[in-house]
């Protein structure tokens, strides 16, 4: 895998990335492309530049990038909104189809958790992008909130939001917290987190309460449709304690066809590792999926991938 170094902007702010091309990548020659979504707290080097070695492996050009202020990209370091990193990610599109290696006509696109609804999002209101992967996500914010919380819990978030909107009009900011305070993480989940996010440099920063508001308002599901006649691939864990199994089905009833359902074997990112026998029967999954939808490049095509039960 080839890597050169980038920046574009979003908004204003200067936006690092990382351009991933195949080995054999030939002079004047286009490929089709796939621009890879980090989840929540995190970062290109992570789960994006993993993607992207599998994906160049069958031809693809990837990009990934930091959202505004993660890592070395510019903006506010505790400003986390999910519609600005929406943005980020269009704006992300627009800047791959310019690359002189990218055939701007065959761009995909994939989500990776909370990236997942970024992904659906973009791609509902982009037409430019011709393929679409949503990964162990959740598509309503709301609803995913109030499922992982008690009654009580519920009840005091919804009041801090309420008071942090009205201090934000009153005193022109938001209260900052520790980034998991409404995102708590299954024991699972943060095993990983703790052995594999916590030693990277930018990882764990404290966050404004506006995030939580954000997830509050996020309803991918509801614009899932307007993806159609576009392909969409939704593949989740079959154990996910984090982002509930019901999110992926949820969206994959409400989307429109075609449209793919594949349970993972495993949780929410146990199994996110180089040569873990799940990843590497996921990333066939998604290198044959964007091969047989951006004009037929890549893997020979296969029947439509539907497993039922969770």
């Amino acid at each position: 895998m080839i890597e050169r170094g980038i920046h574009f902007y979003s908004d204003g702010y200067r936006l690092e990335g990382t351009l991933y091309f195949p080995d054999d990548l030939r002079e004047g020659e286009k490929r089709p492309a796939v621009l890879p979504l980090s989840g929540y707290q995190g970062f290109n080097q992570f789960y994006p530049r993993l993607f992207a070695e599998y994906l160049t492996k069958s031809g693809f050009v990837c990009l990934g990038f930091d959202y505004r202020g993660f890592a070395r990209s510019e903006g506010p370091p505790d400003r986390v909104v999910l519609d600005e990193q929406v943005e980020d990610a269009k704006n992300a599109v627009t800047f791959l189809r310019l690359q002189k290696e990218v055939d701007p006509e065959r761009i995909g696109i994939l989500g990776w958790g909370m990236g997942a609804s970024h992904a659906i999002r973009v791609a509902a209101r982009d037409t430019r992008i011709q393929a679409v992967a949503a990964l162990n996500g959740f598509y309503n914010g709301k609803r995913w909130l109030k499922s992982i919380h008690s009654y009580v819990e519920w009840n005091r978030l919804i009041q801090e939001v309420e008071r942090d909107r009205a201090s934000r009009v009153n005193r022109g900011r938001s209260a900052q917290v520790d980034p998991f305070i409404h995102y708590p993480l299954d024991p699972d989940t943060e095993d990983v987190v703790r052995k594999e996010l916590k030693p990277l440099p930018f990882f764990g920063k404290r966050i404004t309460l506006q995030f939580t508001e954000s997830i509050l308002e996020m309803d991918a599901e509801k614009e899932v449709k307007n993806i159609s006649p576009r392909p969409l691939f939704i593949a989740h864990g079959k154990r996910n304690m984090l982002h509930p199994p019901e999110e992926a089905q949820s969206l994959h009833e409400a989307a429109k066809e075609p449209k793919e359902l594949y349970w993972i074997d495993g949780k929410h990112n146990d199994f996110m590792h180089r040569n873990d026998p799940v990843f590497e029967d996921l990333m066939e999954r998604l290198t044959g999926f964007f091969g047989r939808n951006l004009q037929g490049f890549g893997q020979a095509e296969r029947p439509p991938l539907l497993n039922s039960g969770a």
